[in-house]
Formats: structure tokens, C-alpha cells, sequence
């Protein structure tokens, strides 16, 4: 067996340089897919060593190793918990040790080869990865459009011909507020329950009217900044919900004719409206949830049955095609081999910007950028661009806690500051128990991305780079649906 012809691990990084003074190319192995203990080897250490990998922090589920090999053919494999792996997304070939994984490093050496070698002093490390022979092993695939297509297809057909009905747990609850409550009663609320958005209940007319969101509490702060606001903290005590969402609509030029406030009508739908009909009202209308509302013919109260959102409508997806995943041709795709997310524009590229922050901006400017930018988290990043948090809009209801809006201004209070005020052991739901970053890597399959942003409470993943953690860009729910749809 291939086992056999493995000694025990060493410590050492190989350099397969069989003639004094030949370059070598720090070349970085990645194993994405998990494991407890993960070793590799290959013709480069003569099959005869078992060379350990690391942990990527942050990546649990990611191993590395730099190895320095000298330019050429190169075959490879993977020793995960006892067992010899191979790569699929990688070049392969079955030899004599099985189905192994192949790398060419073609670039060629240097005529000087002072300048490059090992032994010279100041020259390259292990450490120092070569950006363009690890590129050149990592190519992208090509992705068809056909196959795109194929997939949107049978999605769409999925989301059309299933129900919002399926959407409902077995059990649980949903809370809703009476418009009547006061704003700062509501956001306690809010924090207290562990939840960023409640739809709202009008007793005098009999119906949902709306819903009170951690957007609102942002709006709120910034008004209770602007030295022109009509809202004080002391009106905050008394100020109803229902007086505030008419304050709002004048706020955003809400009005008709004679100056008096539009009303909006609430975004819901019906237990029995398609998947793919409640993904789209959600997407049209830029929200993060859809109250799911059973109103029946006999003049009884509506019931609110759920708060549908776009993990939960992927979690269908991937619970549908878990064991028909052929049928979709991209889910094997890397996630950079597809148009999807929002990504660190390269030199030249004509692309948004990713917002992202240093930790001692100030509180002010993030809630300013995650308004007018029209997003809902931002990165939190060090002088290198390295992932430290990440602030989203839902964070702001932490400032409920202990009326500590009313102590803080948001220009003087850093971002850092601000999430501290969340990071409580008593934390509701354990909001902040190190699930707050949700990572992956530009590698990652479509379908490892779907799976991840298809659980509870993860509305985004943060792309970054395997090792440093610097972020490259960022997938959304948002994102992963206006793609599958089209």
C-alpha cells in the first residue's frame, strides 16, 4: 500500500536542489477541505517524508505548507487523518502511487544565480511565497455560460415550484411590537431578544404596518447627533414607534402634495406564494426579512406565521440538490471563477471600491459609510488590510444596552469601542462567542459558500487570503441571489 512508503513526520521543509547554486520557487500547498492532522508529500521529498501542515487562523477547515522546489514537473498528495487525498480541483494523474495531484513551475531560473539563491544573504525565506509560480498553479477554470444557465435553470424551477409554506419551522417564535411602544422600549427589546428586525402591529386598525429594524435605530442615533433635530434624548423616553416612522417618511421626503406623511404599505407575503417570488421581494426592495402573513376570509386577525429571509430560502436550495449536486454543473466552481460578490478592485479595474474601516474610525463615520453605501457590514481591518471584526448594522443595537446612546457621541466613540460594548458573556444568543467573522477563501467551491451562508444569522462571508487573513472581498446573501436568479 502507497502508506508504506511513508516515514514518520518531520519538522523540516524540503529543498529538492540536487546542483549547488539552482534557484528554488517558494511554492505554498493549500488542503481546503478540513481534517484533524493533514501531511503532504510528494516527488519533491522522494516520497520518503511526511511533512506536516498548519492550520490557517482564522480557516480552521484550511491547511498549508511552502515548500522550495526547484522548476519542473512535480507530483503530490495529501495524508488527512489516516487516509491519502488527492485535490479534484487540481491537475491530476494516476501513476504509481494512485491518483496524484501535478504541478509545473515553468518559470525559468535566473542567468545569476547570486541573486536568487538561498545562500545568498538577504535573499528570500520559506516563508516568502512567489506570488506568480503560485498563481500560475492556481489558475482559474473556465466556466461556461451554458453551465450557468443550466444552473439558473433548475434552481428557478426549484424556487417556482416550491412555497414559503416549507419556510415555517416546527416550532418556535416571532416577535412582533405594538406601534403604540416607545422607541427606546423597542430597541431594548431588540437587544434583549437578541434579533435586528420586528414587524410592527397597529391595534386601532387590525393589521401589520410595517417593521422597526436596526436601520431605524441608526437613523435615530444620527438625528439624536445633528444639533438641528427636532428629537431629543428626553423625546426618545416617550417618542412612539408610530410617531417615529411618520417622523421618518418627513425625513426622506415622504410626503404628498399638502405636506402630509405618504403611507408606505408593508412589504409581506403569503404562505403559499412561491420561494422564488419571496426571494425577489426581498431583493427589489433591499430588505433583510418578509413577515409571511396568513390572512383569512372571516375578518379575523391576520397571523404572522414567519420572518423569511434569504439564508433560509437557501438552505432549501441546498437541502433539495445535497445529494443531486451533478445537476448543478457550477457548484464544484471556485468562487473566484464566478461573477458573484464584491471584490478588492485590482490596479486598472474599474470597480466599487470595498468599504472597509480601520478599528479607531469613529463610530459616526461607520454608521455614515453603512448608510450611504447601502450595505450591511463593514470590514474591520488593520494597517495591512488584515480581517479584525467586522461592524455590521445590527451591532448598533448593542448601544441599548444600559441606555449607553445616551452617554455616547458618535463622533468621539471608535468603532473598537462600540463592539466592545457587545462582547458581554451574557450576550443574547451568544452574538458575539467568535461567530461575528464569517471567512472564506477565493478557492472555496460554490457550493461550501452556499452551505455556510445558508446558516442562521449569516448574512455575509468575507473572502480573504489563506495565511494573512487580508480581505479580498466580500459574498452576500444578496449577492448569491441576484446570481442565482439571473
Amino acid at each position: 500500500m502507497i502508506e508504506e512508503m511513508y516515514s514518520s513526520g518531520t519538522d523540516s521543509m524540503p529543498e529538492t536542489s540536487g546542483v549547488a547554486g539552482t534557484v528554488l520557487v517558494p511554492m505554498r500547498f493549500v488542503w481546503p477541505y478540513g481534517g484533524r492532522r493533514v501531511f503532504l508529500s510528494g516527488s519533491f521529498t522522494r516520497w520518503s517524508e511526511h511533512l506536516p501542515m498548519s492550520p490557517v487562523e482564522g480557516c480552521p477547515t484550511v491547511f498549508q505548507a511552502i515548500c522550495n522546489l526547484t522548476p519542473g514537473y512535480h507530483q503530490y498528495k495529501f495524508f488527512v487523518d489516516g487516509e491519502w487525498r488527492h485535490d479534484e480541483r487540481q491537475p491530476v494523474e494516476t501513476g504509481s502511487y494512485g491518483i496524484v495531484n501535478t504541478v509545473l513551475l515553468s518559470r525559468e531560473p535566473e542567468p545569476n544565480p547570486s541573486i536568487l539563491s538561498p545562500e545568498t544573504p538577504g535573499s528570500r525565506t520559506n516563508m516568502d511565497v512567489d506570488n506568480d509560480a503560485f498563481q500560475r498553479v492556481e489558475a482559474v477554470p473556465r466556466i461556461s455560460e451554458a453551465d450557468i444557465e443550466i444552473t439558473r435553470q433548475r434552481i428557478s424551477v426549484f424556487l417556482s415550484t416550491h412555497t414559503a409554506y416549507e419556510l415555517l419551522p416546527e416550532s418556535g417564535k416571532v416577535i412582533a411590537l405594538d406601534v403604540s411602544l416607545p422607541v427606546k422600549q423597542a430597541f431594548h427589546i431588540l437587544y434583549e431578544q437578541g434579533i435586528s428586525v420586528a414587524p410592527l402591529w397597529d391595534f386601532s386598525k387590525g393589521q401589520f404596518v410595517g417593521v422597526l429594524s436596526a436601520s431605524d435605530f441608526i437613523l435615530i442615533l444620527k438625528e439624536l447627533g445633528n444639533h438641528g433635530s427636532n428629537l431629543s434624548e428626553e423625546e426618545l423616553e416617550t417618542h412612539t414607534i408610530s410617531a417615529w416612522k411618520e417622523g421618518k417618511m418627513f425625513l426622506n421626503g415622504q410626503v404628498d402634495g399638502d405636506g402630509r406623511a405618504l403611507p408606505k404599505c408593508l412589504i409581506h407575503a403569503g404562505p403559499y406564494d412561491s420561494l422564488k417570488d419571496v426571494a425577489l421581494k426581498i431583493l427589489q426592495n433591499e430588505v433583510a426579512t418578509v413577515p409571511i402573513i396568513h390572512s383569512s376570509q372571516d375578518g379575523s386577525f391576520p397571523q404572522l406565521l414567519h420572518l423569511a429571509s434569504l439564508s433560509g430560502i437557501l438552505k432549501c436550495i441546498c437541502r433539495h440538490f445535497r445529494h443531486s449536486s451533478s445537476s448543478l454543473p457550477i457548484l464544484k466552481q471556485p468562487i473566484c471563477s464566478i461573477p458573484l460578490g464584491t471584490w478588492i478592485p485590482k490596479i486598472g479595474e474599474a470597480r466599487r471600491p470595498l468599504a472597509m474601516l480601520r478599528p479607531n474610525a469613529s463610530l459616526s463615520s461607520a454608521l455614515s459609510l453603512l448608510v450611504q453605501a447601502r450595505v450591511s457590514s463593514i470590514p474591520i481591518v488593520d494597517e495591512n488590510d488584515s480581517l479584525l471584526d467586522i461592524y455590521c448594522r445590527s451591532d448598533i443595537t448593542a448601544l441599548a444596552k444600559d441606555r449607553a446612546y445616551a452617554q455616547v457621541h458618535l463622533d468621539e466613540m471608535s468603532i473598537h469601542q462600540a463592539l466592545q460594548l457587545g462582547q458581554d458573556a451574557n450576550s443574547p444568543y451568544g452574538i458575539f462567542n467568535g461567530q461575528r467573522c464569517q471567512m472564506c477563501l477565493r478557492t472555496d467551491p460554490l457550493h461550501k459558500v452556499m452551505e455556510r451562508l445558508s446558516n442562521p444569522g449569516v448574512r455575509r462571508l468575507v473572502i480573504v487570503e489563506a495565511g494573512s487573513k487580508r480581505v479580498e472581498g466580500i459574498v452576500s446573501l444578496s449577492d448569491m441571489f441576484r446570481f442565482l436568479l439571473g
